[in-house]
């Protein structure tokens, strides 16, 4: 199989940066590209002090991610560096993901990891290289467009990584290259495979790479001491319903922990206010939400007023209207719409941009008590 890397001036005398993760997606992209004929680079970061990272597994950027790395680059006879981002990461995405954890809102740290030391360090790194474009395993397509390079869901649903890249300024766009937008993860295993690369058959890395066990709650409890101290639990009619054991364990939308019984409508979490560490609940429709401000844009599409929205990477997008101001309106009412959590607009398959839900406005207002 032939993927283009869509180098400026070809493959003879060309220099391909691989983000090497240690999996099997970069792994792939690491031998695609030295199928080139193009010098090719790969480099991994170390996320973690080094004693963590030899124990850390489950996640990417770990102890075995980077000595696999190593391993496939040593395969396909390519030089491999090895990048110590431990403080950068800790205090771009560690230290925000508990920050807002603390102030009630529901962060995206992918999303802030590609935005800030996947994208911008990388390629700045790449850049010092020499190198003509930084490949990475997304599942995204980039598509050149009559205005430049644009941003698309990878062709493969199931797999698509949009969600967490609408960050992607246009400059770095014109840099990076995704070659794995068109291929299906068996097609991914099977190059794998074809290669003789010894990860075709390691599983996907699972939840939040720096909480492989899934708890992140014991994480910002460690970091915020206070997300853990009890507080009232409050319908949104004012009245004081029972007590919880820390705002850290919920978010916007949940239903689970709640544990108040004899209500005549399950009860799901409406608002958090950590000041005062009272969770405000109520039924389902209190989640209904017609209007949202967004802040923090990153625009790759300019002018446009309609289209859909994802507030959730798992959601589906629906349609929207884009105001001033960062302002959008739902078409009908969403659910489950978080501050903290990433608002990503799409016309078809193209990604339009996006940012960080700041507020949002309720569709329904609550009865008095």
């Amino acid at each position: 199989m032939s993927i283009s890397f869509d180098l400026p001036h070809g493959a003879a005398g060309a220099r391909i940066v691989v983000a090497m993760s240690g999996g099997v997606d970069s792994s792939v992209v690491a031998a695609l590209a030295a199928r080139t004929g193009a010098e090719v680079i790969g480099v991994t970061l170390q996320l973690y002090d080094h004693a963590e990272a030899v124990q850390r597994t489950g996640a990417c950027c770990a102890g075995q991610d980077i000595y696999d790395a190593k391993t496939v680059a040593d395969r396909l006879g390519i030089a491999h560096y090895v990048l110590d981002y431990e403080s950068r990461f800790r205090e771009g995405v560690i230290d925000r993901f508990a920050d807002e954890y603390a102030q009630g809102r529901t962060p995206v740290p992918c999303a802030a990891c590609n935005q800030s030391v996947k994208f911008v360090d990388l390629i700045s790194f790449a850049r010092e290289l020499g190198a003509d474009c930084l490949a990475t395993g997304h599942y995204v397509r980039r598509i050149q467009g009559p205005g430049g390079p644009e941003l698309h869901k990878g062709a493969d649903a199931a797999r698509d990584q949009s969600y967490f890249l609408y960050g992607t300024t246009r400059e770095q766009l014109e840099f990076l290259r995704f070659p794995l937008g068109n291929l299906p993860k068996s097609e991914v295993r099977r190059l794998a495979e074809e290669a003789g690369l010894e990860v075709a058959t390691k599983p996907d890395s699972q939840d939040i790479c720096f909480v492989p066990d899934g708890n992140y709650a014991d994480l910002v409890k460690k970091m915020r001491p206070q997300t853990a101290a009890p507080g009232d639990i409050v319908h949104i009619n004012g009245r004081v319903l029972g007590r919880h054991e820390g705002v850290v364990h919920f978010t916007i939308g949940q239903r689970r922990g709640i544990e108040i019984g004899g209500q005549p409508e399950p009860l799901f979490v409406v608002r958090i206010e950590p000041e005062s560490r009272r969770l405000i609940v109520g039924p389902r429709t209190a989640l209904a939400v017609s209007e949202m401000r967004i802040g923090q844009m990153n625009w790759l599409a300019e002018g446009q007023r309609t289209a859909t929205v994802k507030v959730r990477s798992l959601a589906p997008p629906v349609p929207a209207l884009i105001g001033e101001g960062g302002q959008v309106r739902f078409e009908q009412a969403e659910y489950g719409v978080a501050p903290g959590q990433a608002a990503v607009f799409y016309d078809g398959s193209r990604v339009l941009g996006g940012g960080v839900i700041a507020e949002t406005a309720p569709a329904v207002q609550p009865l008095a008590a």
